[in-house]
């Protein structure tokens, strides 16, 4: 029996870039372009007709652009979406995030002319995330208006009593992967400028894009979002990003980054993070894993367990993608399994209580 194609459309008024992509997906046997959309409203028509098994999107196109087509189709016929943008830095990059608020999958810089000599690099790469993201199971995602409550600072008194001496946390740290962006944004906007630990975050993502990412961050959250830097100590009340690339590790309180090792599939590894958190922070640290694909993070994270830490899986239906979380509950790593609405709350709630009453 001959397997069905990975049926693909395209939407993206550009022709060079168009013809790119096509010539990328077509050169694999398992993939067919069954359409190619010059514009948000007919890559909107075009889904609704052709059904195809993924969508890569524009985002900057006339009539309608890539942001609101991609609401428009997650709200009516969901389907798999891959934000493929030229937008790495400035106001355009928080569209892109935007379309992965709204549903889509996940974002890739769109090749360039200047590319064409590394198209095999970058093809390979296209077509390795198509056909993961083309089996993902999507739902009906009507965007509506993000609840920005206010949350209150923890009390002046939980501070003075810190200060007197209570062992308390002392680190977070979040392991995320497609979906991972507005799962962040999902906690981070969640907490209080006044969080008395700070958060440590290793999110899979295409390089180039962790720059769009924390400003993207820092624009929905009351906490300063960073990239993270070798040698950089970490404070309370600041998240650190992971940078695309390169392993982060923690020595205590000190940011280390380093290259990936020989075989690493998903950099930078969640894996990683979480055993360094293990090892150097031990019992007063919070692990949290979040939507992805694979297992990345589950062993760093029953190690986390092991040690005493507080860990936290993101529940299945709150997830794009239940592999990861899955994958930590599976081994019994997860303490409490929350929707990520939920998180926010139980990492204030942790974070604020003292570590002698604790069995």
């Amino acid at each position: 029996m001959i397997a069905r194609k990975i049926r693909v459309l395209i939407a993206e008024d550009s022709v060079v870039a168009r013809e790119m992509l096509a010539q990328i997906l077509s050169s694999d046997e398992d993939i067919e372009v069954v359409g190619m959309a010059v514009n948000g409203e007919e890559a909107v028509s075009m889904t609704a007709e052709l059904r195809p098994d993924l969508v890569t999107m524009d985002i900057h196109m006339p009539a309608m652009d890539g942001l609101v087509a991609t609401e428009k189709i997650m709200a009516f016929t969901p389907t798999p979406i891959l934000v493929v943008s030229s937008s790495v830095h400035g106001e355009g990059i928080g569209r892109a995030f935007d379309a992965l608020e709204s549903g889509a999958l996940e974002v890739i810089k769109k090749p360039a002319p200047s590319d064409w000599k590394d198209l095999e690099h970058i093809g390979r790469d296209v077509i390795r995330r198509v056909k993961m993201l083309s089996r993902v199971r999507v739902i009906t995602h009507i965007k509506g208006k993000r609840d920005r409550r206010a949350i209150s600072s923890p009390s002046r008194t939980s501070f003075d009593e810190a200060a007197h001496g209570l062992e308390t946390r002392s680190l977070v740290a979040i392991g995320s992967s497609t979906g991972g962006p507005s799962a962040l944004l999902g906690i981070l906007g969640r907490l209080p400028a006044g969080l008395p630990v700070p958060i440590v975050v290793a999110q899979h993502i295409a390089d180039g894009f962790i720059p769009g990412l924390v400003s993207w961050l820092n624009a929905g959250s009351q906490l300063r979002v960073s990239a993270a830097a070798e040698g950089e100590t970490v404070l309370p009340g600041v998240a650190y990003i992971a940078p695309t690339g390169l392993n982060l590790s923690m020595d205590g309180v000190t940011m280390r980054l380093g290259e990936p090792f020989a075989g690493q599939l998903y950099v930078p590894s969640a894996d990683t993070l979480f055993d360094s958190v293990a090892r150097s922070v031990g019992r007063s640290a919070i692990g949290v894993i979040l939507t992805g694909m694979g297992a990345d993070g589950a062993l760093g994270l029953k190690a986390m367990h092991d040690a005493g830490a507080a860990t936290i899986a993101q529940d299945e239906e709150s997830s794009t993608v239940y592999g990861m979380p899955r994958a930590a509950a599976e081994l019994g790593a997860a303490d409490d399994i929350l929707p990520i609405e939920r998180i926010a709350s139980r990492i204030e709630q942790l974070a604020a209580s003292d570590l002698r009453t604790v069995s």
